[in-house]
């Protein structure tokens, strides 16, 4: 039996709430250049996955959470949900205070406050999932789990 093995990437996503709005970023680099996407990114060595969503929101918005401000949403490995290849995301929520402001940094080209209740974009990669499933849970609904 030929056993195959393929590299697996981390990354941390965040939504991050203001009210009732939720804080997207328009993507600055392929995959999905111009699209808009949740903040997030890579772990990286030595990191965990809360430390790097932390790290990346920051990175991409200006916006400072601390890791126990995370709650987590769920995890998303579905294999083809990144073109660049196989990539398992952990998928963390936060609500920040209501006069928190961001500005596009590192892979952002731009970001902007949208209302969470009513969002039916299509979002880059899974993203519109993920926030289906913050949706969920902050109705009240069950963890959604793994995807």
């Amino acid at each position: 039996m030929t056993q195959t093995t393929a590299t697996v990437q981390l990354t941390a996503d965040v939504i991050c709430i203001r009210g009732g709005d939720m804080l997207l970023i328009e993507r600055a680099w392929p995959p999905y250049e111009g699209l808009f996407a949740l903040p997030g990114g890579y772990v990286d060595p030595g990191e965990t996955s809360r430390a790097a969503a932390v790290r990346e929101l920051r990175e991409e918005t200006g916006v400072r959470i601390a890791e126990d401000d995370l709650v987590l949403v769920g995890v998303y490995d579905r294999p083809d949900r990144d073109p660049r290849g196989r990539f398992v995301s952990v998928a963390y929520m936060a609500t920040v205070p209501d006069d928190t402001t961001a500005q596009a940094g590192d892979d952002a080209a731009a970001v902007r406050w949208t209302p969470l209740a009513t969002f039916h974009d299509a979002l880059a990669f899974d993203h519109s999932q993920i926030v289906a499933d913050a949706r969920h849970l902050l109705a009240g609904g069950n963890d959604p789990g793994e995807h």
